[in-house]
């Protein structure tokens, strides 16, 4: 009916920074996706509760955690990412056999689109397919809403993309999540989450688990 369409919102959802506002270290490498971070600190978070989906006993936390865990794919159809989250490669894709950090069945189980300067053909794994794309913000979000089918569209990161997107004042809601942990370099989401206060609205929930959540909306 008119009037009752629901808007497919661009969601960062359980981002992770630092407490200095970083979302990744310096030095990234195959063997280092975040670089000199350790993603072991920086995701403990959400690798402590009943709904990782790594979980291979039945612990786990309860709780604020658990939750912003168990909501990561609720109304999501499709993914934007940067390279830098796709791989390690920079430039010409040297080796197109690399088909990305997470193995046979990766964790997105929707369309994902990469943004990049070197375009390569889209690929299947499971139930996710890869499409690599080289255009603006804008024009990328329009192909992901497509490929959506009327459900949400996350915004994955790294920090550069998510920036990206917030220059160009297309991203709906954030959540993110800081860790006590300091880098002191690398790529940095932002130096303080005041930047963002002349848009969104914020509130700020700290967890048993010493992370502190940071939710975002539009004004």
């Amino acid at each position: 009916m008119p009037g009752n369409h629901t808007p497919q919102l661009l969601k960062v959802q359980n981002f992770t920074v630092s407490r200095d506002g970083f979302g990744a270290g310096e030095g990234q490498s195959l063997e280092r996706p975040f670089g000199h971070a350790d993603p072991r600190t920086m995701i403990a978070w959400a690798g402590a509760t009943a709904s990782w989906p790594n979980r291979t006993d039945a612990g786990g936390s309860r709780g604020l955690d658990d939750y912003f865990t168990r909501d990561f794919h609720h109304n999501i159809g499709a993914e934007i990412m940067g390279r830098n989250k796709f791989g390690p490669q920079r430039g010409p894709w040297r080796d197109e056999e690399w088909r990305g950090w997470w193995g046979d069945e990766p964790p997105f189980h929707t369309p994902v689109f990469v943004m990049t300067h070197h375009e390569r053909p889209s690929f299947t794994l499971s139930d996710t397919t890869f499409h690599f794309v080289n255009a603006d913000p804008a024009t990328v979000l329009d192909r992901a809403r497509e490929a959506a089918r009327g459900k949400d569209v996350r915004l994955g990161g790294g920090a550069t993309v998510i920036r990206e997107f917030l220059e160009a004042d297309l991203v709906d809601t954030l959540h993110v999540a800081v860790c006590d942990v300091e880098l002191g370099s690398g790529v940095r989401l932002w130096e303080s989450p005041k930047e963002l206060l002349d848009r969104f609205h914020l509130e700020v929930v700290p967890s048993p688990s010493g992370v502190t959540h940071h939710l975002f909306w539009r004004k």
